[in-house]
Order: structure tokens, then sequence, then C-alpha cells
């Protein structure tokens, strides 16, 4: 009798593994901020100081003080000076005065208003300006984005472009981010020769361990050990024992049905255990989900559409896992541009293009060929598209979960 689940579903998978990942959640470090781009934060950030840290000008033109504006005809201000963008001096808007200030200029003492220098007629050290401006306009008071102390990000935030930006502008050279996943990589296969290798009788070239090390990398992991190893059960066992022992996450492809030389369900229950075996997903079913020496692994199938689909929808988000991501990233739906027979009680996973209509509606257009060996679908393919386990007829235009391969917005 197994004392693991077989044959569930792709969300309890999906929950199953992100949980045992969020118990071994990776150690802080502190790197600096020019190389944080892709980790996850590990620390709440408060503002320290106000941003912007002082009120200043949003347009070019003149700072004044709005009670003077006048209510209708012009009025004329003596222009008492001028400020620009990183002054430390700034002189003071006395009454009757204005000064001629920059985008981001610290607004002078006297002035809340400022304005643009196309609404004014400037001779000399005069300045006119007509009636219908508003007091208060053009001024970005401090504070006006973060105001000091607020929660600015939160512990488990992925860093991206804006994230950085909001650590560069409240002065963090160093941040503490969860130390990237450090992952060991096999491929598995008698069959398999590398690429640029003569083929032989029988073999096809390996695509799966390339392609899962793009997956890897994108998903911000390192991959410390990365090889390709026969069909031999002695060999396999040595290099998944060695490989637990120095890496965060192992990832396999091939070997994991039930076929005589399908090693990795045996050995990962040999060496550790099972948390489940089978998904009820196409393609993609056979995949094992375990661990070795406390090390998780992910032993996915062969065929490369199987192997990338059950990467997208169990080994990312259990890496988003490892690294202390806050949440799962939001779930992104589109609807079908055709019809979807299923005959099956399976998950599917169809590849499809993804497009936006003129009303801003996504729309899912399957590809005609999902075979789980064909690769030309897979490099043609944007997403993948859920088909739910219940659905067997799915009209065109409903709506469906759908995974983006990385990329596919480019």
């Amino acid at each position: 009798m197994n004392e693991f689940p077989q044959h569930i579903g792709l969300d309890e998978a999906r929950a199953l593994a992100r949980g045992v990942a969020a118990a071994r959640t990776l150690p802080v470090e502190r790197i600096a901020l020019d190389a944080s781009y892709g980790r996850v934060l590990a620390e709440d950030l408060h503002a320290p100081h106000a941003q912007p840290p002082f009120a200043n000008s949003a347009m070019d033109g003149f700072a004044l003080h709005g009670a003077e504006l006048p209510t209708d005809g012009e009025r004329t201000f003596r222009l008492a000076g001028e400020v620009f963008a990183g002054a430390v001096v700034v002189p003071t808007v006395e009454a009757g005065c204005c000064v001629r200030i920059t985008t981001g200029a610290p607004l002078p003492p006297g002035a809340d208003t400022v304005v643009i220098k196309e609404n004014v007629r400037v001779d000399g050290d005069e300045v006119r300006i007509p009636a219908g401006q508003r007091a208060g306009a053009n001024v970005r008071p401090a504070g006006e984005d973060f105001a000091a102390g607020d929660a600015a990000l939160a512990a488990g935030t992925p860093l991206r472009a804006a994230q950085v930006a909001v650590l560069a502008a409240f002065g963090v050279a160093e941040v503490a981010v969860r130390r990237a996943a450090r992952v060991a990589l096999f491929s598995t296969g008698d069959e398999l020769a590398p690429p640029g290798a003569a083929l032989g009788f029988g073999q096809i070239r390996d695509s799966n361990r390339p392609m899962l090390a793009a997956l890897l990398r994108e998903a911000g992991a390192g991959i410390v050990h990365s090889a390709h190893l026969r069909d031999e059960r002695d060999t396999l066992r040595e290099r998944l024992r060695a490989a637990a022992r120095d890496v965060d996450l192992i990832v396999t492809s091939g070997g994991v049905s039930a076929g005589e030389a399908d090693h990795l369900p045996g050995l990962v229950r040999e060496l550790g255990r099972i948390h489940f075996w089978k998904v009820r997903i196409k393609p993609g079913m056979p995949v094992l989900f375990g661990e070795i020496g406390g090390t998780p692994i992910f032993a996915l199938p062969g065929n490369p559409v199987s192997c990338a689909a059950t990467f997208l929808a169990l080994v990312r988000p259990t890496l988003d896992a490892l690294c202390g991501r806050r949440a799962a990233p939001p779930r992104l739906h589109a609807r079908l541009a055709e019809a979807v027979h299923k005959s099956h009680a399976r998950a599917e996973g169809l590849r499809c293009t993804l497009a936006s209509d003129a009303d801003g509606a996504l729309w899912a257009r399957p590809h005609a060929r999902q075979g789980s060996a064909m690769l030309r679908g897979l490099a043609a393919a944007d997403a993948l598209a859920l088909i739910p386990e219940q659905a067997r007829e799915l009209a065109a235009g409903s709506v469906v979960e759908v995974l983006p391969l990385p990329g596919w917005t480019d």
C-alpha cells in the first residue's frame, strides 16, 4: 500500500508542494541594490523619510503665493530670483514677487503655487500672470508619495524594476533578500544525445535539460549541478544523494513513469520520501514530488511539452515559496477563441497564443497540434490554457486559467 497520494488534482499538488517549500524558506543575505533584481525581499521596508522629502515643483514655471493670483485681468509680479533642481539655497518669495523655478526644484519659502511658463509673459524682471490660474497648482507636496513611516514594501515582495526604484529612493544601498535557490538539474535516458553530437540509431537530442536550465534561470534560480545521466540505477542513486547534500532543489526529467528503466520513483522512496506521484493533468501526468535528505525533488516527465507544462504548473510556484515570495502570483485568465472538446477526466494544458481585442478582453487560441513530444507548438505558444478536470465541452468565449510562458509579451 502506498503511503503517498497518487493521481491527485493539480490544485492539491500545487498546495502540497508550496507547503513543503514554505517550510524550507531559504536563508537571508544582504546584497548590493544593483544585484537585487529578481530576488525576494526578506524584510519589511518602512519609509525612513517622506518621499518626496520636500515640496517641489511639478513643472517649469514661476513660484509664488497663490492668494495673490488675479481673479480677473492680469497681475504683474516682480521676478526676485530663480531656483533650479538640486539647489541648496533658495530665495524667499515676498509679497508681489515670484521666482523662476524648474521641475523638481524645492519650493521656496513663501510660495505655494507654480504657474507654468507657457501661461505667463515675461518682460525683464516683470512677470505678467493672467486670471484663471489655480492656487496650489503644479506643486508636489512633501510626502505625497510616502509619508515617513509608511509601509513601503513588504517582506516576500519580488524585486522588479519599480521595487528597486523604491529602495533606491530611500537610500538603500544593500538590501536583505532571500538567497537564490541552488538547483541540481539532471536529464535521464539512454536515448539522449547532447546538442551538437551525432545521433546514433534510436537516439534523440537532449532538449529538456537546456530548456529547464533556461526556465530555472528565468525563475531566479542558480544551477549548481547539471548533467545527463544514463538509466543506471546505481549511478542515479549516487548522483541524487550527492546533489541533495548541497542544493535546495533537485529537478530531473525522464525516468519517472512505470517502465523497466523508470528508476526515479523507487529511488526517491528509497532515499527519502514521496509526497505525491502522478497528477491529474495532461500533458505531464507522471510528475513526482518528494524529498531526499530533506531536499525537495521534482521528477518531471521526459516528453518536452510535459516537462515544460509541469515546470510551469508546479516547479515555478514551488520555487516562489522556497524563495519566500509572500503570495502566489495572481492567476491570469483568458477567453477561449474556439470551442474545446476534452475526452478525458484530467486537467489539460493546451498550448495557445494570446491576444487582446479592442475591448480589452484576452483571448487564448489553442494550437491545432497538441502532442506532448512536439516542440514546434511549444516554441510558437504564448501560454498554456488550463482546461479544468470536470470540463468536457467548453464553448468559444469560455474563461479559463492561462499559464504564460516566460517572455510571452516580447
